[in-house]
């Protein structure tokens, strides 16, 4: 991280010698001493499907890490998507599901699992991954509702949603203590909201954490835009990452602290809705399908 970014981070003066905020400092200061991008991830990103060679490779790839073969089988068979439940190898699940989605569930996946270590923290990688999955997932619902001039493809949804929080997995990697202790505020009652909570005790917010981890992953600029902005999409840096970044803020308005607490529920405007070129009118069917596909992705989660 150069300079220019680290100051970014607006710190307080006074917490540069707080315990566990200089280690977060030094650490964030060096993110290229964090886990790289495992190395399927990077390989998936470069793959073009658009040829039978490529297609063999990502299905190859996939197939030789269990763990992320056995969730999208899992996910391939559940009732998200309507299936019998006889998917039973990573080529079915990339015929039912479109290797394209297959190729960035499993990317957000792998990015994922790289910043998870034992012990954790209070805050669990497991919570966040049911958190994002559902994110990502309702995401989709409320796309359908889109023009499609603007709606983003499947696949950015998915890897936008699954990566909205990777800074909690930064800080859950790094700063245990200092997770710990903002797991415990956030599961105060407080009417302080969520960046002002992270503010005070980090400086900075998981957003631009979890930014900072993405530019040295050399992620693309629109889902860097999503994880940093996802919490401010009014912002006018955020442009780059429209629609993706105020579907992601939307979607977690309609599913305030879903998995885990990060003090989300706000009033959703009708100006909410038109930023996204929906009726608000079709906003009462939109929030009953997202309750359903929550609750589903909750079972999902619990058995893969």
């Amino acid at each position: 991280m150069n300079s220019t970014a680290f100051n970014e981070m607006n710190y307080p003066p006074e917490m540069s010698g707080t315990p566990g905020v200089t280690d977060l400092q030094q650490s964030l200061a060096h993110i290229h001493t964090l886990p790289a991008m495992p190395v399927i991830a990077q390989k998936m990103l470069s793959l073009a499907l658009n040829t039978d060679e490529g297609e063999a490779q990502l299905l190859k790839l996939i197939a030789q890490d269990p763990q992320i073969s056995a969730r999208i089988i899992g996910l391939s068979n559940s009732s998200l998507f309507g299936t019998p439940g006889s998917i039973t190898s990573i080529n079915d699940a990339a015929m039912y599901l479109g290797l394209a989605q297959v190729k960035f569930v499993a990317i957000g996946m792998a990015a994922i699992s790289a910043l998870t270590k034992p012990p954790e923290s209070k805050l669990k990688s497991a919570d966040l991954w049911t958190h994002s999955m559902t994110i990502a997932t309702a995401m989709r619902v409320i796309a359908k509702y889109m023009p499609v001039r603007i709606r983003p493809a499947d696949e950015q949804i998915f890897l936008a949603g699954f990566l909205h929080d990777i800074g909690y997995n930064v800080l859950n990697f790094i700063a245990k203590d200092i997770c710990n202790t903002l797991f415990e505020k956030l599961h105060t009652p407080s009417d302080t909201s969520l960046l002002e909570i992270e503010h005070a005790l980090l400086g900075t917010h998981h957003g631009e954490i979890g930014a900072q981890l993405a530019i040295h992953w050399g992620l693309p600029a629109e889902i860097i835009a999503v994880i940093r902005y996802h919490h401010i999409p009014d912002s006018a840096n955020a442009e780059i990452g429209q629609p993706l970044v105020r579907l992601v803020n939307m979607t977690e308005k309609l599913l305030p602290d879903f998995a885990i607490i990060e003090n989300s529920a706000q009033e959703i405007t009708q100006q909410d809705w038109i930023n996204l070129g929906i009726d608000p009118g079709k906003a009462d069917s939109i929030i009953e399908e997202i309750s359903i596909v929550a609750e589903k992705v909750k079972q999902l989660a619990s058995v893969i």
